[in-house]
């Protein structure tokens, strides 16, 4: 099945309350480039159907086929206190599970400290967040209909693969949005949104092996998540940056 093309009236006439501008480019070096050299304002998106330089964490690759993922990135100006804005990427990934979950009828799809949203031991999505100007500038890349094939890494999958569904992007996209506006605002009011954030949480109960700045590795269970965005371990170690590795299924 082919998949749709990304259309930017489509998925404005699905947007609710005038918070987020769309544009749609069909290719690019990168989504999270462009807004960066644009003078982004708040409430803008950008999302392509190829990216021919897309990255992730710690300037990692991410490739897709032409189609088959929903590459975008968005820039957002939190009302938030300083010191809680490293939970900006933790909202947004539990925001983004929970519109997957919902859209497809599912409950699996769930989130892997600190920026991946995973089905079981498979990475089905990951999301970059870089501070730019007055905000942040967040990318997410989610795998929506990759064959067996087209995927990246060995422990990869997609939306398809995992629910066999063909979700439509520009409906997904206008969900995700709609969302994570919806999201941003609790989190601004003052609600505890960390509470959902452990609900949708693939990573706290586990036993993991964290890789530090520096080549220290920790292994521990992961116990908690605070409103900074830090993981804390059984161990009394509280985390800010690392990789996390589940040691029951070597997810990375």
């Amino acid at each position: 099945m082919k998949p749709e093309l990304l259309n930017a009236n489509a998925i404005a006439g699905a947007l609710r309350g005038g918070y987020w501008r769309v544009s749609v480019i069909d290719e690019i070096d990168s989504t999270q480039n462009y807004l960066r050299t644009s003078i982004p304002k708040v409430g803008d998106v950008i999302t392509a159907e190829y990216q021919s330089a897309g990255r992730g964490r710690l300037d990692r690759t991410f490739t897709a086929a032409k189609s088959s993922a929903l590459l975008f990135s968005f820039y957002v100006e939190p009302k938030i206190e300083i010191a809680q804005l490293g939970y900006l990427s933790l909202l947004v990934g539990s925001s983004v599970a929970k519109t997957i979950n919902e859209i497809t009828g599912s409950n699996n799809f769930r989130c892997k400290w600190p920026n991946d949203i995973v089905f079981g031991d498979h990475k089905v999505a990951g999301l970059l967040a870089e501070k730019f100007g007055n905000g942040v500038i967040v990318g997410i890349g989610i795998n929506v209909s990759m064959s067996q094939a087209e995927l990246p890494v060995p422990h990869a999958s997609s939306i398809f693969l995992t629910t066999e569904k063909q979700i439509d992007r520009n409906d997904l996209l206008a969900k995700i949005l709609n969302d994570l506006s919806s999201a941003l605002t609790k989190w601004e009011s003052g609600e505890d949104v960390v509470a959902f954030y452990r609900e949708t949480s693939a990573t706290l109960g586990k036993n993991v092996r964290v890789e530090l700045p520096g080549g220290i590795n920790v292994e521990a269970i992961a116990a908690d998540i605070d409103s900074t965005g830090a993981l804390h371990l059984d161990n009394g170690q509280i985390i800010t940056v690392g990789d996390v590795i589940h040691l029951d299924s070597k997810l990375s």
